[in-house]
């Protein structure tokens, strides 16, 4: 174990995920990922029906660390300036007074983002981007540990529109929760029944901690086979049959810094390509778009065939 992470940021993370746990049962391998989205400073699209812990998973997540929660539930009438805050006169005392916007906060929740209209969810994308907004021709930065986690009805259920491939990129990964098996489920029932499960989360760290361990995630080192590994990854995406448009430039950055955050959770400070082939699908299966003439294929089976179509370079670790 290097310097860069200790036994305190070991206890942390697990400390997290046991709390998040406590109220999302049997989503153990979605809780690490999103978790690792979080550490390494990145955005989160959940695509899913309604009812399988989506806002409870938010909630908890900024629970555990103290922070600031927001949500919005995204319709058309939405406006910017109900995300990103606006200027108004006050007649009393002749100022002009700028009122924040619901991004400010350390989690905010987009319910439902592919029901907002074109102007709203662009309104987004310079919070996510560069966290920070701009109105009214002043910048003001956001909180510390800004993340966003959307969520989004399947297309085709009433009121939705695709989100356009540029708003899909600037997501660090895209998963679904899904239904809890049986057992789980069983949990849940029993949890509930005694109390709500939601008042028994901890705060564990504080906003100030998360952000330092995000600074951490950049001091874990990637081999310069591991970064062509990546890079292959995404070179065999862009030239698959199936595929229109392959994984971006953005996208190998965020395979690159999601590997790291996935290191840092298995108590290395340096990356293996396991750790890059745990979170590829997820960082990259929404940043393909496939033919037309291949839409029978899904895309995290053609993130399969590329994984395994790509030589596993050998370090030593």
């Amino acid at each position: 174990m290097s310097e860069h992470y200790g036994k305190e940021e070991e206890n942390m993370i697990y400390k997290i995920e046991q709390e998040i746990e406590k109220v999302l049962m049997g989503k153990k391998e979605q809780i690490r990922l999103i978790l690792c989205a979080w550490l390494a400073g990145g955005h989160i699209l959940l695509e899913d029906i309604p009812g399988v812990g989506k806002t409870t998973l938010a909630v908890a997540m900024c629970k555990t660390v103290g922070g600031t929660y927001q949500r919005v539930q995204f319709t058309p009438e939405i406006l910017p300036s109900d995300i990103v805050g606006y200027v108004s006169f006050r007649p009393n005392t002749g100022e002009m007074i700028y009122e924040e916007g619901a991004v400010f906060c350390n989690l905010f929740l987009a319910d439902e983002l592919n029901r907002a209209s074109g102007k709203t969810q662009a309104a987004l994308l310079e919070a996510m981007e560069e966290r920070q907004v701009t109105v009214e021709k002043k910048t003001r930065q956001l909180p510390k540990a800004f993340c966003v986690i959307a969520t989004q009805n399947p297309y085709g259920a009433v009121g939705t529109q695709m989100l356009p491939q540029s708003q899909l990129d600037r997501f660090m990964l895209k998963l679904s929760l899904g239904y809890p098996d049986k057992e789980s489920q069983m949990e849940i029932l029993k949890a509930k029944a005694k109390g709500n499960p939601m008042e028994q989360i901890k705060t564990v760290c504080t906003v100030e901690e998360l952000a330092q361990m995000q600074q951490q995630i950049q001091k874990i080192e990637v081999h310069d086979s591991v970064m062509a590994y990546m890079i292959e990854l995404a070179e065999k995406t862009r030239k698959h049959e199936n595929v229109e448009i392959g994984v971006s430039p953005r996208g190998v950055w965020s395979l690159f810094q999601m590997s790291r955050a996935h290191a840092f959770m298995e108590q290395r400070n340096y990356v293996i390509p396991n750790d890059v082939a745990a979170v590829f699908g997820a960082v990259c299966g929404h940043r393909i778009i496939v033919k037309e003439d291949g839409f029978e294929r899904k895309n995290e089976d053609i993130m399969e065939e590329v994984l395994r179509s790509v030589p596993v370079p050998k370090i030593k670790g």
